[in-house]
């Protein structure tokens, strides 16, 4: 993708993020392309990996004085892209079409965009931090061929060259997908089955998007209708991991959080598509494996770090989510 940034005096800098998920056939591995950019308007860090059909794309950005960023897309090969917003906010505005495309932190959507010539504008200071996944449209439409209503729906649109969002509104990343995505950013397989991973974990990110979506046709009215209230939700998230081997009651994080149970824990449900001590026990469990996968630490001390009563506490909540004890892994 041509990008070219302008400052409020007009001067004008290219960066290159050009998308190279079209490999030949039997392309053996993965293609991995990183960047870093230092400049005096932006700092910028970048990772591609590619294998057939599949292009993933993440960084972080930190944009030192104001600009407006203008997008061409017209040279790249028709896709469909899973966007997730780690971190920063803004919208994309689309001249070839009259559309905008909003996005804040922790918010997800998938999009399909024939022609994307664009802007958005970036504020002094401003910190962003993002994760794509682009995928072949043909390759897209196989997937989403007999899966759900939501997916099939969208493929239709595909189809037919319109330019659409799975749904008007982004939903929140669920801790599914954080997971999913910290995986593929931090790959810990073989060479020979880094191509095999990449590909399974990007369709199981698809996957839990539209469920997400399916869910989100029936969802209740939101709780969370303003900034401070999610920002108090984000504030009861990270108190609660920062406390996870000895965590509050409900009532305490409430209180801490400076909201009532009720706001909390619908609001938790809202923004992270889990309850608040569902949330707890992925992230311990999810901590717990990563530090078992390290080979850093021993069952019990993990145990005892997490905050289980027991080893075999421990071990039982273990094999209930992934399938096996921690000690096969």
């Amino acid at each position: 993708m041509e990008v070219a940034f302008y400052n409020k005096q007009g001067k004008r800098s290219e960066l290159d993020f050009s998308a190279h998920f079209i490999l030949r056939d039997g392309q053996p591995k993965v293609r991995e392309v990183r960047k870093k950019v230092d400049l005096s308007f932006i700092n910028a860090e970048s990772v591609q990996l590619t294998v057939q059909d599949i292009d993933v794309l993440y960084g972080d950005m930190l944009m030192k004085e104001s600009q407006t960023a203008h997008f061409n897309d017209s040279k790249e090969p028709e896709h469909i892209e899973m966007h997730f917003t780690l971190a920063g906010e803004g919208h994309l505005n689309n001249h070839a079409d009259g559309k905008k495309y909003p996005f804040s932190s922790n918010q997800q959507n998938i999009h399909y965009v024939p022609h994307f010539v664009g802007t958005i504008q970036y504020d002094e200071g401003a910190f962003h931090k993002f994760f794509e996944v682009r995928l072949a449209k043909r390759f897209f439409l196989s997937l989403a061929e007999d899966s759900s209503p939501a997916l099939m729906d969208f493929a239709g649109k595909v189809v037919d060259n319109t330019a659409i969002s799975i749904n008007m509104q982004n939903l929140p990343i669920s801790f599914a997908m954080h997971q999913c995505i910290h995986e593929i950013m931090h790959m810990q397989v073989d060479e020979g089955l880094k191509r095999m991973f990449l590909q399974s974990k990007c369709i199981e990110l698809l996957t839990l998007q539209a469920q997400a979506y399916e869910h989100a046709a029936g969802k209740a009215v939101q709780t969370c209708k303003t900034r401070y209230d999610k920002e108090r939700i984000y504030f009861a998230r990270d108190y609660l991991v920062d406390h996870a081997a000895c965590p509050p009651s409900l009532t305490e994080l409430a209180r801490i959080a400076g909201l009532n149970e009720f706001k909390l824990k619908k609001g938790f449900k809202e923004v992270f598509d889990t309850s608040v001590f569902g949330y707890l026990s992925d992230f311990r469990l999810n901590k717990a494996r990563n530090g078992l996968l390290s080979g850093a630490v021993a069952i019990k001390e993990v145990a005892e770090q997490m905050g289980y009563s027991s080893v075999q506490h421990f071990t039982r909540a273990f094999k209930k989510k992934f399938g096996m004890p921690p000690g096969r892994v």
